[in-house]
């Protein structure tokens, strides 16, 4: 599979292309009609599937804020254009713009970040041109929480090894698509050893296969501090799904902020092309609504159906209009110059045609793996050498440890610490930590085996005895190497 594709004297589509719109909420459909009215001048041959999803679907009471009629569409069509989504406040349920990611796995959010012309920032000037590639579906944002008590709650990072390898290669295929040499892998495996240190392995593991790409990886916190003190460093930057973003966000603001952000999520089977910013429902209606982030979004979309001279023709018409300075949005424009969305939309229809001195980059076909349709397993030596049980208990540490010592022997496992908020506090280190009622004990069996399914029942019955406890986790070595992390003191 293709995308963002392009090749020299690639010239319009034989054939009409069927595109899913949703307008969206707040200025949404303000900033959809102007993008549509600009494609038809342009010549683009494309046919709307109009379809809804948003905040007037979470009020008719479907939880995902996306109805079937919308899914549908978007798995015949595979393509969707698509203007904010309010996520509504006190009603609804998840995000309707991360369902629609998850739906469809849109794997990979890819967000430019380009000096635009006419819009004056403290970086103007520097030359930004890079590119983020975020990974879209794990993470934090897998969405699994549980309150472990009631002042306690737990977030499930959940990071995947073919999860990073995909979002990874299509980083280093994007990086030689667009002619770009340098790739950084940002992430915060020094602290993370298991989740992000997995992104890293991974990175450097698939690094050798991309000869003409220069890798770098780079600590997550040092890569936000160098975007903002030298980002002309940067060319393409892939980050797992918080990391990039955050980034993505803080580059943004780099080149004007969010109202001329651009950005395509994609996936195998289906593309999304969306603005990043928001509903702005105190302007909607009002003909004040800024259409670029929209329009640079349909033109990374036009790409990625291989339009590529309505794609350049688009673009350059706008920045032309930018360069220009006439007829722009109030967002942008010198102070009391602005003029409304209809203004703004007929200013760069009237440009196409004409060139900037600001060149569209050239594009060529960007090759994405193909994944195979199966649940995706990698054969380990499987040991099981222990197990973490989360206590509720307002008991200090050492009466916790006394207790849970009592009732645990003659089993399989013996008590080795216990923790609080990620510190040792038992046996006592040197310090004071502020406890909370949420503690770890860590049990480990005297020898490591297949399956400890029993022991553990067993240990379990135990504790239960005279214990709350809220949470497991086991403790396993996958080829000899421990699978899990030691808490802050322990040895």
């Amino acid at each position: 599979m293709d995308v963002l594709s392009k090749s020299v004297g690639t010239v319009f589509p034989a054939t009409q292309t069927t595109i899913t719109a949703i307008a969206g909420d707040g200025i949404g459909p303000e900033v959809m009609r102007a993008v549509q009215r600009i494609l038809a001048a342009a010549g683009a041959m494309i046919t709307w599937e109009e379809a809804e999803a948003g905040a007037e679907v979470f009020r008719r009471g479907i939880a995902s804020g996306v109805p079937q009629d919308t899914l549908d569409s978007i798995a015949r069509t595979g393509l969707v254009l698509k203007g904010p989504l309010e996520t509504p406040v006190g009603f609804g349920g998840k995000s309707a713009n991360v369902t629609l990611r998850k739906f469809f796995e849109l794997y990979a959010n890819i967000r430019p970040v380009r000096e635009l012309p006419g819009i004056t920032t403290p970086f103007s000037g520097r030359g930004i041109d890079l590119v983020i590639v975020r990974e879209n579906v794990e993470d934090l944002y897998t969405g699994i929480e549980h309150m472990q008590t009631a002042g306690a709650a737990q977030c499930l990072k959940l990071i995947t090894e073919p999860g990073s390898e995909r979002i990874i290669r299509l980083a280093f295929a994007l990086t030689q698509a667009e002619a770009r040499s340098r790739l950084v892998c940002a992430t915060k495996a020094n602290i993370m050893k298991m989740t992000e240190g997995m992104m890293k392995r991974v990175f450097e593991r698939v690094s050798p296969e991309y000869a003409s790409v220069t890798p770098t990886h780079m600590i997550i916190d040092n890569c936000a501090h160098q975007l903002v003190i030298a980002p002309e460093q940067f060319d393409v930057i892939v980050a797992t799904n918080m990391n990039g973003d955050i980034i993505s966000d803080l580059a943004a603001g780099l080149v004007g902020g969010l109202g001329v952000a651009q950005s395509a999520n994609i996936g195998d089977s289906a593309a999304m092309f969306e603005a990043v910013h928001g509903s702005a429902p105190q302007i909607a209606g009002k003909d004040l609504a800024n259409p670029t982030a929209l329009l640079l979004s349909t033109v990374m979309m036009l790409r990625h159906i291989r339009d590529f001279t309505a794609a350049e023709k688009v673009e350059q018409a706008l920045l032309v209009t930018l360069e220009e300075g006439r007829n722009l949005t109030g967002d942008v424009a010198p102070k009391g110059t602005g003029v409304g969305t209809t203004a703004f939309t007929e200013q760069v229809i009237a440009n196409l045609g004409r060139v900037s001195r600001y060149p569209s980059r050239q594009y060529q076909p960007l090759q994405m793996p193909v994944w195979p349709d199966v649940v995706w397993h990698r054969p380990t030596l499987h040991e099981t050498v222990g197990l973490d049980v989360f206590v509720e208990t307002d008991a200090a540490p050492e009466a916790l440890a006394a207790s849970l010592q009592a009732v645990i022997g003659g089993s399989a496992f013996t008590l080795k610490m216990i923790e609080n908020r990620g510190a040792q506090v038992w046996p006592a280190r040197t310090g004071k930590p502020f406890l909370v009622d949420l503690f770890r004990c860590r049990f480990m069996l005297s020898a490591p085996t297949g399956n400890a399914d029993a022991e553990i029942a067993q240990l379990i019955g135990r504790i239960s005895a005279g214990h709350h406890w809220m949470h497991l986790e086991k403790l396993q070595r996958f080829d000899g190497v421990d699978g899990y992390t030691l808490a802050q003191g322990e040895n």
